[in-house]
């Protein structure tokens, strides 16, 4: 499946008042259905682009894994059913016990279908304090911002996704990642850099997305020391 689509529109010159029938490229939103140990997990709506990393990233940055090396396997069918085998059994219904209540559809605009209730997800699952010493300079984070515009071929094209990515303290891409949902973009990166054995508290991230407090959360969980975006920042992330 493609991350654009073309669809038929009428165009209106506000000049003339003339119509024209022409197309337009829109960005595709699909569900991807997620079971964890044959029990089922969640739908995220989605940008069918790195699913695998997507799925990955999502585990670990929700807390559901502590690191890349519990997840057994990820298999997502034709049908974009995603069959995710984890290798401790007791924990992940543990934790899945907890999140249930928060999480069963995921939709790209709001990250959950109910109002999200931060602070009782933030005590009930918890994350360790990230302890990294990670300095860099404004111009690298400055720097990070205007190769994340250069890169987000897809917005550029449709206008209808956020854009993440990860950067060395010296500035250099790690990872990048496009999604309809600014929650996906940020799993998405999270899962290339699990998947490459990237040292997480060695590298910073910059999103087109407003940090909210369960995309920091997000970035705290898998000890990510600095986020910066091109959005303002939210009372609960701060």
């Amino acid at each position: 499946m493609d991350a654009i689509t073309s669809f038929p529109v009428t165009r209106v010159n506000l000049q003339t008042g003339k119509f024209e029938e022409t197309s337009d490229l829109v960005v595709t939103e699909t569900p991807i259905r997620i079971t964890i140990n044959e029990t089922n997990y969640a739908t995220i709506f989605c940008t069918p682009t790195d699913l695998r990393e997507l799925v990955t990233g999502h585990l670990l940055s929700e807390g559901l894994v502590d690191s890349y090396e519990e997840i057994t396997s990820v298999k997502i069918e034709e049908s974009l059913q995603c069959r995710v085998t984890i290798a401790s059994e007791k924990s992940v219904q543990e934790k899945l016990a907890m999140i249930t209540p928060f999480t069963r559809i995921i939709t790209s605009g709001c990250g959950a279908e109910i109002p999200w209730p931060f602070t009782k997800l933030k005590d009930r699952l918890g994350f360790r304090k990230v302890t990294s010493k990670l300095e860099t300079t404004a111009d690298r984070i400055l720097g990070a911002v205007r190769n994340l515009n250069a890169r987000a071929s897809i917005y550029r094209q449709t206008g209808g996704v956020h854009a993440s990515a990860l950067f060395s303290e010296d500035g250099v891409e790690l990872a990048f990642a496009e999604d309809v949902g600014r929650h996906n973009a940020i799993d998405k990166v999270i899962g290339i850099a699990a998947e490459r054995n990237l040292k997480l508290d060695k590298i910073f991230a910059v999103s087109t997305g407003r940090l909210s407090g369960d995309i920091v959360l997000k970035i705290a969980r898998v000890g990510i020391p600095i986020v910066a975006s091109m959005s303002s920042a939210l009372s609960s992330g701060i």
